[in-house]
């Protein structure tokens, strides 16, 4: 079981996102509205914990100074090389910086960091389709294409568990 600090998205961006997925599982691709759990919500990650004490991370990030709103441009398509496929945000230096100062803060409670998640390492993305096949690439291109570019302002900030969907809300993040 992992732990993730999450971007959410106003609802007018989620439902653009879960309309993506809708056409993508339509089309045979799964993604994450029937992935695991099936509570998955589109989000960026800002870090995943391997290990961890839920309270001490709660406690360290909510006593960050609260954020001013943030919005996402996403305009691109890209895969990771264990074929998850994901849109792509631009990379400004206020999401490097916001998401130094949320690892720090995680850090800093002995929690474990996914090592994609470290500083040099990360890719900022939000996901689409956890196991695509290279076959099906052409169709999910398509797919986004036809959608993107999509502004996405962040509204909400959670720490999700990636095992069950719950969450604990951090509105100081946004």
């Amino acid at each position: 079981m992992a732990l993730a600090v999450c971007l959410l998205f106003d609802s007018r961006t989620e439902t653009a996102l879960r309309r993506l997925w809708a056409r993508l599982e339509v089309a045979g691709i799964g993604t994450l509205a029937t992935h695991t759990h099936g509570r998955h919500v589109p989000h960026l990650t800002y870090a995943s914990l391997l290990g961890y004490d839920l309270g001490a991370v709660r406690e360290s990030l909510l006593a960050l100074p609260e954020q001013a709103p943030l919005t996402l441009h996403l305009d691109a398509l890209g895969t990771f090389r264990r074929s998850r496929c994901w849109l792509a945000p631009a990379v400004t230096s206020e999401l490097v910086t916001r998401q130094a100062t949320v690892l720090e803060a995680v850090l800093a409670t002995g929690a474990e960091l996914h090592h994609h998640y470290a500083p040099g390492r990360w890719l900022p993305h939000v996901s689409l389709a956890p196991r695509l096949h290279l076959g099906d690439l052409a169709t999910v291109a398509a797919a986004v294409y036809d959608v993107l570019p999509i502004t996405a302002p962040v509204t909400r900030a959670a720490l999700i568990d990636t095992s069950t969907g719950s969450r604990v809300a951090l509105p100081q993040l946004v």
